[in-house]
């Protein structure tokens, strides 16, 4: 490979189409302001560089991102992009990853609102994150030890496994198909609403009015505590671990919870059975 180090670049298009190169020790940066440095690149790797221009990675296939910085300037840093891989980097700008596609992200510091927009395949791991409407209609992503803080995450998803995550997010999960959700902490209002085929196990939910409107719902030995009015209007089988707040309509299936503040069945459709200690099942 080819190695472009110690310089500094602020033109438009400053290494527009370059491939087999190393990138080391750089910054794009400067008083000219110039977007897109690195265009329609093919094979480049990045270390140790510091951006602060423009949408630097579109078009790129065979990309590798190292010890870098992406500012808050560096906005809408990777689009339509393939075959990437980001370690330990800080990914800081607006819109930093939207249409891409076979990414790995490995222990960065994510601050970006609406990142991961209609991305396809995202393996995600050992980083933390604050966003807004993160990774909207993307699929096929395995989050791993993943901490994350926002509204309205993983709206419209399909066909992904988080494990290991802490979620402080409101309005996750919305609309969600075919979701796995293993030995996580998931907090926030109105979880996973009109989501289908969403599996929670071993995980710690909670939060206002969650998991209601929900298709082929299954929780396994979870625990929900401060969530009051779940489960309206879902089509649900759930094991919980600890008492509940209170239970609304659901409308089928079965939830076996110690205890539950309230059972409310107040809608001719309702017909799911909460079996707990202080009740033997309402049909």
């Amino acid at each position: 490979m080819t190695t472009i180090q110690n310089k500094t670049f602020d033109e438009e298009r400053a290494l527009y189409g370059v491939q087999d190169v190393l990138v080391t020790d750089c910054a794009f940066d400067g008083p000219a302001d110039g977007e897109s440095a690195c265009k329609e690149c093919r094979n480049i790797a990045v270390n140790n560089c510091f951006f602060n221009l423009r949408y630097p990675f579109w078009h790129d296939t065979g990309l590798k991102i190292e010890n870098s910085e992406l500012t808050a300037l560096c906005r809408a840093a990777l689009w339509y992009s393939q075959n990437v891989e980001i370690n330990e980097t800080k990914l800081h700008g607006i819109k930093a990853l939207r249409e891409c596609a076979n990414i790995s992200i490995r222990d960065c510091d994510v601050v970006s609102a609406e990142f991961g927009w209609s991305a396809e395949g995202v393996l995600m791991e050992d980083c933390t994150v604050e966003s807004e409407y993160f990774m909207l209609r993307s699929a096929h992503l395995t989050f791993r030890s993943v901490r994350m803080k926002g509204k309205y995450s993983f709206q419209y998803i399909t066909d992904s496994v988080f494990e290991n995550c802490t979620f402080d997010t409101k309005d996750a999960f919305w609309h969600a198909k075919n979701i796995t959700v293993r030995n996580s902490v998931v907090k926030g209002e109105y979880l996973a609403w009109y989501s289908e085929n969403v599996t929670f196990e071993n995980c710690k939910i909670t939060g206002t009015q969650p998991l209601c409107y929900c298709k082929g719902l299954r929780l396994i030995n979870c625990e929900m505590t401060g969530t009051d009015l779940a489960f309206e209007r879902s089509d649900v089988e759930a094991t919980l671990t600890a008492p509940i707040d209170s239970i609304k309509n659901p409308l089928s299936g079965h939830i076996y919870v110690p205890y539950a503040g309230a059972v409310i069945m107040d809608i001719d459709g309702a017909k799911g059975a909460v079996i707990s200690a202080n009740s033997a099942g309402i049909d």
